[in-house]
C-alpha cells in the first residue's frame, strides 16, 4: 500500500518523543512490510489541515494519523467521508479508539503492528454533521471538561491530573436537566444529569470503551438526578468497570436517537470524542456500521466479521 502519516508533534507521547527519529523509524518498518510510507511532522494548530489535505488526495491507499483522541477522532471522519482506510498511532492521554481496536498502546509497538496488520470494518457514529467513534455526551462529563479546559497542563500527566481536579468540581455541583428522546422509535422523557451515547456499549472496564467496534448500535446511557453522593458512587462505580451495576444508570441500544432538551434557554456544551463544543437543542445521533474501514493488528482483524488483507 501507499500511506501517508500525519503526526501529531503536540499530541501527549509525541512530546516526548524525537519525532525526526520515529518517522525515519515507521518509514523503514513499512518498507519492511512491503508497502511505502511517507510521513509529515505537523503542529496541533495544522493537524486539522494536514488530515484534509491527506484524505483528499487519490494516489493514497491509506491515511496513518497519530495523535490523541481528538486527532483521532477528526482523521477518522475525514477518512469515512472519502472512503479511505485509516490507521491510528495512539499518542494521546486515553487512547480509546486504539483500546477499541486492539492497537498497542506503546507507539513503536503499533508501528510494527500495523505495518504487518489488516484493513477491516469498523463502525462510526454522527451527531448531526459531526462524526465519532468513541461518544456523544451532555452533563456530567460535558461540565468536567468545561472545568478541566479552565487549567493549564503541559504533560500526559498533568492533563490526568487537571481530569482529577474536575472531576472533584463536578462531584459537588452536579447538573441536572430534561431530555425528551426518541430511540429507534421508543419515546420517553426523562430528568437526568448525564447523557453518553457511544460507537457500540460500552465494555466492563474503567475508561468507558467498547470493546467490539463492530456491533452495529449505539449504547444509549443516562443517568438519574444525582446528588454529590451519588456522582461519587457513579464515579467508583465507573473506575472499577461495574457501571451496570450502578442503580442510577439506564442502558438502552440502538441504531437512531433523536434528542430534545425542552428547557434550554442559554448556551449549553456537549463533549464530542473529547472536544468540548455548543450543543443545540435537537441532536440527531446515528450510527453507520461497517462504513469507516480501519487498519488494525491481525489478531484484531480475525476477529472482525469484514476483514480484508491490506495489498502489498
Amino acid at each position: 500500500m501507499r500511506v501517508q502519516a500525519i503526526f501529531n508533534k503536540d499530541g501527549g507521547t509525541f512530546r516526548t518523543t524525537d519525532m525526526e527519529a520515529y518517522a525515519r523509524h515507521a518509514e523503514k518498518v513499512f518498507s519492511d512490510a512491503g508497502h511505502h510510507l511517507d510521513c509529515d511532522i505537523v503542529e496541533g494548530a495544522d493537524i486539522e489541515m494536514a488530515l484534509r489535505r491527506c484524505s483528499d488526495r487519490t494516489d493514497l491507499d491509506a491515511m496513518l494519523a497519530g495523535g490523541g483522541d481528538g486527532t483521532v477522532s477528526a482523521a477518522a471522519g475525514l477518512a469515512w467521508q472519502s472512503k479511505m482506510p485509516l490507521g491510528i498511532i495512539p499518542a494521546g492521554t486515553m487512547n480509546l479508539f486504539a483500546r477499541s481496536l486492539n492497537i498497542p498502546l506503546d507507539i513503536w509497538q503499533a508501528i510494527d503492528a500495523l505495518a504487518d496488520g489488516d484493513i477491516a470494518a469498523a463502525d462510526i457514529g454522527t451527531a448531526d454533521d459531526r462524526a465519532f467513534v468513541h461518544q456523544f455526551s451532555a452533563g456530567l462529563h460535558a461540565r468536567m471538561v468545561r472545568l478541566r479546559n479552565t487549567m493549564t497542563y503541559r504533560s500526559r500527566l498533568g492533563k490526568i491530573a487537571a481530569n482529577t481536579r474536575a472531576a472533584f468540581g463536578v462531584i459537588l455541583d452536579p447538573p441536572e436537566f430534561e431530555v425528551e428522546f426518541n430511540l429507534d422509535g421508543v419515546e420517553e422523557h426523562r430528568k437526568v444529569s448525564a447523557i453518553n451515547v457511544s460507537n457500540n456499549r460500552f465494555g466492563e472496564n474503567g475508561l468507558l470503551y467498547a470493546d467490539d467496534p463492530t456491533g452495529g448500535h449505539l449504547g444509549f446511557y443516562t443517568t438519574k438526578p444525582l446528588k454529590p453522593a451519588g456522582v461519587a458512587k457513579l464515579a467508583f462505580d465507573i473506575l472499577r468497570g461495574k457501571l451496570r451495576e450502578n442503580a442510577d444508570v439506564i442502558e438502552m441500544t440502538g441504531t437512531e436517537i433523536d434528542l430534545h432538551f425542552p428547557k434550554v434557554d442559554r448556551a449549553i456544551n456537549c463533549v464530542i470524542d473529547g472536544e468540548l463544543l455548543p450543543m443545540d437543542r435537537e441532536v440527531s445521533i446515528r450510527l453507520h456500521p461497517g462504513e469507516l474501514k480501519v487498519m488494525v493488528p491481525k489478531v484484531a482483524a480475525s476477529t472482525a466479521a469484514t476483514s480484508e488483507p491490506a495489498a502489498a
